[in-house]
C-alpha cells in the first residue's frame, strides 16, 4: 500500500477551519481551564481569530498536507525590522458573541500572557501541532525542520525558540533530541491560577 506523501505548504485562508481543530488539539486543556466552552466553540475561536487577525509581516505559519487534508501545522515569528506595528482593524463584536463576553476577555488575555516577543536573531516557534491521527509519523519532524531551514536562510536569525510546560516531559524530551536546550526555567503565579502550569520552559537550539 502505497502512503500519500506529506508536503509543507503555507497557510491559506481556505485552512481556517481545519487550522482552528489543529489548535484544540494543541492547547485544548490550557483553553477549557479558562472557560467552560467546548472543542466545537474553541475550534471556532481560533478559525474566528485566524479569519480576522492576518498574520504580521515577521511571521509564517506552514500546514502539513496530505491528500489535501491539514494534518499538522507550526507557526514562526521574529523581531521585525521595524518598531511600527501593522494596523488591524478590530473585528465586528458579532463575530464573537456566542463565546459571551466574560469568555472572549479570558481567552485574549490568555492569548496575551503565552505572547512572547522575540529578540534580534530570535526565531520563535509560537506553536506546533500535529493532528493526533497522524502522530509518529514524522510530521512534527518536517514542519521542525522546514523551520530550522527557514531560519538558517534568514541572514538575521542564528537561533530557534520555544516554550514548553513543565508539566509535559515528553515534549521536552523529543525537543531535546532535536538539540534544544533549557536556557531558562520560569514560574509565573499568574499563568499557574489560569492554566494551573506554573512552571515553563524556555529552549533554544543555536544555528549559527
Amino acid at each position: 500500500m502505497t502512503v500519500a506523501p506529506i508536503t509543507i505548504e503555507p497557510m491559506q485562508a481556505k485552512y481556517n477551519p481545519q487550522i482552528g481543530r489543529l489548535l484544540v488539539h494543541g492547547f485544548r486543556g490550557k483553553f477549557q481551564k479558562l472557560t467552560n466552552r467546548n472543542d466545537d466553540d474553541l475550534a471556532l475561536f481560533f478559525e474566528k481569530l485566524l479569519d480576522h487577525f492576518p498574520a504580521e509581516p515577521a511571521s509564517r505559519r506552514m500546514v502539513a498536507l496530505q491528500e489535501g487534508e491539514v494534518i499538522g501545522t507550526i507557526a514562526i515569528k521574529w523581531k521585525p525590522e521595524s518598531d511600527m506595528k501593522q494596523k488591524q482593524e478590530l473585528p465586528s463584536w458579532k463575530s464573537f458573541n456566542r463565546f459571551g463576553k466574560w469568555n472572549l476577555f479570558k481567552m485574549l488575555l490568555g492569548l496575551h500572557l503565552l505572547d512572547h516577543k522575540p529578540q534580534a536573531g530570535e526565531c520563535y516557534i509560537v506553536d506546533v501541532v500535529v493532528h493526533p491521527d497522524h502522530r509518529s509519523k514524522g510530521v512534527g519532524k518536517l514542519l521542525f525542520q522546514w523551520a530550522k531551514h527557514f531560519a538558517q536562510t534568514e541572514p538575521r536569525l542564528d537561533a530557534l525558540s520555544l516554550h514548553v510546560v513543565g508539566s509535559n516531559p515528553r515534549a521536552k524530551h523529543l525537543y531535546e533530541l532535536l538539540s534544544f536546550q533549557t536556557q531558562l526555567q520560569q514560574s509565573s503565579l499568574v499563568r499557574r491560577l489560569l492554566f494551573n502550569e506554573s512552571k515553563w520552559d524556555y529552549m533554544v537550539l543555536k544555528l549559527k
